[in-house]
């Protein structure tokens, strides 16, 4: 099938952006990389009049650091933050979750920010932003602000953005010395959404985990924060012992939904499996890293290619 006809406005600028969304309200949809978009139109799931393409608007392309903060742009393509050394120096659970997203060709074209707004609980960089408390910054009609992660993703494929706001930029917390990071994930088939995954990424002090951040697709209407598991591990050695008492923790916290895909006991059993290896294996990148120094040009905004 095809798409039904629309209008396709390709702003310069943020502001131009959201003066058409306000303007088109509400036949107009956001194109932020179309992987997700483009399937619904070609089935005519979506129906807008008006398309605003964001791909002109070279300062959502950016990727820079702060002092306390990686910030991608919203507009910043998966391929290219999967390759960047700052994405992988300064938030190495984002780095880690990039080569389980779909195939490199949904990755050249997909963003990070279109991900995020879309809102998928199954996808892996939702999981990523609540694992780290990310902030993103939205900008709409009444100027910008700022949404903490625990409060942006509120249901299936539905986000805290309001009506005629778009996400500009999501700030990750620069990673301490002596972390390290995982993904994992069971899909049926590569590339395709994992029936569970979790996040995990662990700060090691004096032998014993600091700051342990655990998140799981997959087992609710939004990714899974799981606070339980992470009080386990925190002050610990990550023993055998203790990655199994986290493993139950965290089943015991959840409550998957079944389908025709996986049932709810399996996807609970597989969460507390694949969250003993990912802090396993975070932990391990933990104690080998070594520090990584980086030139300005390894984080310069540069357009997304």
């Amino acid at each position: 099938m095809k798409p039904v006809d629309f209008e396709l406005h390709r702003p310069a600028t943020t502001g131009e952006a959201v003066a058409l969304l306000a303007e088109h309200a509400p036949e107009a949809k956001v194109l932020a990389g179309g992987q997700s978009l483009l399937p619904l139109l070609n089935f005519r799931l979506a129906r807008p009049e008006h398309l605003v393409d964001l791909g002109r608007i070279a300062s959502l392309a950016e990727l820079r650091r702060t002092r306390d903060a990686l910030v991608v742009g919203a507009m910043v393509r998966q391929s290219r933050a999967e390759r960047s050394p700052a994405v992988a120096a300064d938030a190495p659970l984002l780095a880690a979750a990039f080569p389980h997203i779909a195939h490199p060709p949904v990755r050249n074209r997909g963003t990070v920010g279109g991900s995020l707004a879309h809102g998928d609980p199954a996808a892996e960089l939702p999981a990523v932003a609540r694992a780290l408390d990310a902030v993103f910054v939205a900008a709409g009609p009444g100027g910008r602000r700022e949404i903490a992660a625990r409060d942006f993703f509120q249901a299936n494929l539905m986000t805290a953005l309001d009506a005629g706001e778009l996400l500009v930029e999501i700030r990750f917390p620069r990673a301490a010395p002596g972390t390290g990071a995982s993904f994992q994930e069971v899909a049926r088939r590569n590339g395709d959404f994992a029936l569970v995954g979790v996040a995990a990424q662990v700060t090691v002090r004096d032998g014993v985990i600091g700051d342990a951040r655990v998140c799981v697709t997959g087992v609710g209407p939004t990714p899974y924060r799981a606070a339980a598991a992470e009080e386990a591990l925190t002050g610990r050695a990550p023993t055998e012992a203790r990655l199994a008492e986290a493993a139950d923790a965290l089943r015991a916290a959840i409550e998957p939904s079944g389908d025709l895909h996986a049932t709810a006991g399996y996807r609970r059993d597989v969460a507390g499996t694949l969250a003993a290896r990912a802090v396993a294996e975070a932990h391990r990148r933990a104690t080998a890293a070594a520090p990584t120094r980086l030139d300005d040009g390894d984080v310069a905004g540069h357009p997304a290619r």
